[in-house]
């Protein structure tokens, strides 16, 4: 690899297609207006597809044609708005009229702020749709992580259990009671994330005088397949130097995430 990344790269290309094997469902205003188990993954970048959904598995009464015609590489479409009731989300949902790309021809777009929720089977899925060539895996180890900001310590662990998530740098994530919460304050920001869930907790440093916003999370209650850093608190190596086993860890241009 070119790039200094020590870590395995996202597989899928921009434009790739593939079949969704899962039951998709969206709901707007308490309302059922998609439901399809013939949906298709559109990696429209390469590090997370969107879903793009055959019209005729969207409730028709829910789309509202707005004359609007665009195009990209994915083909023609007509834009349409999303109205239940009261609830209108202008813009939201995008029909391929016409496309290179065979299979999505007749599908409907739909961005994901534009529904109030989303669904994968029964499990609601936040932010975008999981990557099916994603793998997520939080294990625990031994080695010594050590985590400072211009020199003052913010944490030192030999517990840290290591969050390896496909195509981003790995994440190091040390139990509570090996932080110096003398260097570090709470703050109120939030982020969410498909794999993870949303983070329960943010933290601030401060060295000198000075507060270095937002270093460092939580998640007190992650989905079920990284249980184990429940609770523990990790790092941005964008924004701190972090040493494992005595060696500088070094973040390559790369796309970064919770």
């Amino acid at each position: 690899m070119d790039d200094g990344a020590d870590f395995p790269p996202a597989i899928a290309r921009t434009d790739d297609v593939a079949p969704v094997p899962r039951r998709i469902r969206g709901y707007l205003a308490g309302r059922l207006v998609l439901d399809t188990t013939a949906a298709l993954y559109v990696w429209e970048w390469p590090h997370y597809p969107q879903y793009y959904v055959p019209v005729a598995d969207v409730r028709p009464d829910v789309l509202v044609d707005e004359g609007k015609h665009l195009s990209n590489r994915r083909g023609s479409m007509r834009v349409h708005g999303l109205r239940v009731g009261d609830a209108q989300r202008p813009g939201a949902a995008k029909v391929i009229t016409q496309s290179p790309i065979t299979a999505l021809t007749g599908t409907v777009r739909i961005e994901w702020s534009g529904l109030d929720g989303w669904f994968e089977e029964d499990e609601q899925v936040f932010v975008h749709p999981r990557s099916p060539y994603v793998r997520v895996d939080a294990l625990r180890s031994s080695r010594v992580v050590r985590v400072e900001l211009n020199g003052v310590p913010l944490a030192e662990t030999n517990s840290p259990v290591l969050l390896f998530e496909t195509g981003l740098p790995t994440r190091y994530y040390v139990p509570r009671t090996d932080l110096r919460l003398e260097n570090l304050v709470p703050s109120e920001s939030v982020s969410e994330c498909p794999y993870k869930g949303t983070t329960s907790g943010y933290y601030s440093a401060v060295v000198d005088g000075e507060v270095h916003q937002d270093v460092a999370w939580t998640y007190d209650f992650p989905t079920r397949q990284v249980l184990p850093i429940a609770g523990l608190v990790a790092f941005y190596q964008e924004k701190v130097t972090i040493s494992v086993d005595g060696v500088a860890v070094t973040m390559p241009p790369a796309r970064h995430a919770r």
